[in-house]
């Protein structure tokens, strides 16, 4: 099954010329759009499926600072003050809640880790936080877990995948932005260096700028276009419950679990420590880049050998603007749920909190993540292609920070002061 998200009118028609087209209908995508549109720039966005069918409403819905990066919270925290204006700026509801995050330590040595992390980011000023067991059970009652403490910042917070892409497209489109899905991209009209236009398969728009964010599905474009972004899969696997009482609006992530309350009352729950990681052929080509990573994560990783090797291997990594593509036979990106992986989270939380031991599971889905190998996105544009600026690689925590990329990308494509400092999501770091 996939999430239910709202529908948004969107059009059939591809106009002729805009100043920015945006490739991937996805909520970096959007979010841009609506900046460029406040500004009176003209913006078309075009989705090879529906607007935020694939990651953008299939991620948890968490909106953290805590646990990133150093060079990666300033945009946390310009996300965070975009987040809490969202529903007036849209005139909707992106279902944002600040109600903090909870990471929880099982042990002395996890604590340690997280003071490390604290005194990363000590300069930052955040009202990150480690507590005690104690305050653990004061904050998230009614549970038989033994904790040796947690990392908590209230500051962070939730919003809902399946509610604010919507909100932000018919904001959008409300101030002139045309969104044209069931509309793959299939090359760019590059002369002399500059674009001049995308290739569609519905034709051909003229355009001075063009954005690509189209999560997993850009390494396979701009490879197309001869340039090499390294980024790899990896399937989360989630299920929702149906409305309960549960034990706290705060999110918390422990080792083998994590959980965060629904707008609707329910929870949407992972087994968080652990990702299915399906080989591809890419991972031959790439894999040196990821060393560091495999060495520090392979614990999390399922790695699997099977159809999803021989589907990559089979498929076409070039083609000409009149080629049918893997964008148009491919819509949605819909890998199956590991059932086992999430009965394993829904078996550890109830052992840590006895009060989801009677949960109806209403939902359960999957999402491809496409990670970088610093686990940071690019933000930048291409030097040797004048016109054309990305917005990929977000790693599996890109929804968080969508308000703050889509207005960073928007800054560099119309020249504006930048809303943080973009040195940490370049392309040539990669």
């Amino acid at each position: 099954m996939v999430p239910t998200i709202v529908p948004v009118q969107t059009s059939s028609v591809l106009p002729k010329t805009a100043t920015v087209v945006i490739i991937g209908g996805g909520v970096v995508g959007l979010n841009a759009a609506l900046t460029l549109a406040e500004r009176n720039i003209s913006v078309v966005v075009i989705e090879k499926g529906q607007i935020a069918g694939e990651q953008s409403s299939r991620n948890l819905g968490w909106v953290r600072k805590t646990n990133r990066f150093a060079d990666d919270v300033p945009l946390a925290v310009a996300s965070d003050r975009l987040w809490s204006e969202m529903n007036e700026r849209v005139d909707g509801e992106v279902g944002y809640r600040q109600a903090g995050i909870m990471f929880l330590s099982n042990s002395d040595a996890q604590i340690e880790l997280q003071k490390k992390w604290l005194k990363s980011v000590e300069h930052l000023n955040l009202d990150s936080k480690i507590i005690s067991a104690k305050e653990v059970d004061e904050l998230v009652p009614h549970g038989q877990g033994h904790w040796a403490g947690a990392l908590y910042t209230p500051s962070d917070g939730r919003a809902e995948p399946t509610l604010a892409s919507s909100a932000i497209a018919k904001a959008a489109i409300k101030k002139g932005v045309v969104i044209v899905t069931q509309c793959a991209a299939r090359h760019l009209d590059i002369r002399n260096g500059q674009v001049y236009g995308v290739e569609t398969e519905k034709g051909k728009i003229s355009c001075e700028q063009v954005l690509l964010a189209g999560g997993f599905w850009s390494r396979r474009f701009l490879g197309n276009l001869g340039i090499s972004l390294p980024s790899l899969p990896l399937i989360c696997s989630v299920f929702k419950t149906k409305p309960m009482k549960g034990p706290t609006e705060i999110a918390v992530g422990a080792g083998n679990f994590s959980f965060r309350k629904h707008i609707d009352g329910g929870y949407i729950i992972t087994q968080r420590g652990k990702l299915d990681a399906p080989m591809t052929l890419d991972h031959l080509l790439l894999g040196s880049k990821y060393w560091e990573q495999l060495k520090a994560q392979r614990s999390f990783l399922n790695i699997t050998f099977g159809k999803y090797f021989f589907q990559d291997l089979l498929t076409a990594k070039k083609w000409s603007k009149d080629s049918v593509t893997q964008f148009e036979k491919v819509r949605m990106m819909d890998p199956l749920a590991n059932e086992s992986l999430n009965q394993d989270a829904l078996l550890n939380l109830q052992a840590a909190w006895p009060m989801f031991k009677h949960v109806e599971i209403e939902n359960t889905w999957a999402g491809m993540i496409d990670v970088t190998p610093d686990s940071n996105p690019v933000i930048d544009s291409i030097d040797h292609i004048q016109g054309l600026t990305i917005a990929t690689g977000f790693s599996g925590h890109g929804f968080g920070t969508s308000p703050a990329a889509g207005y960073l990308a928007a800054d560099l494509i119309s020249q504006q002061q930048p809303i943080i400092d973009p040195t940490p999501y370049s392309f040539k770091r990669l």
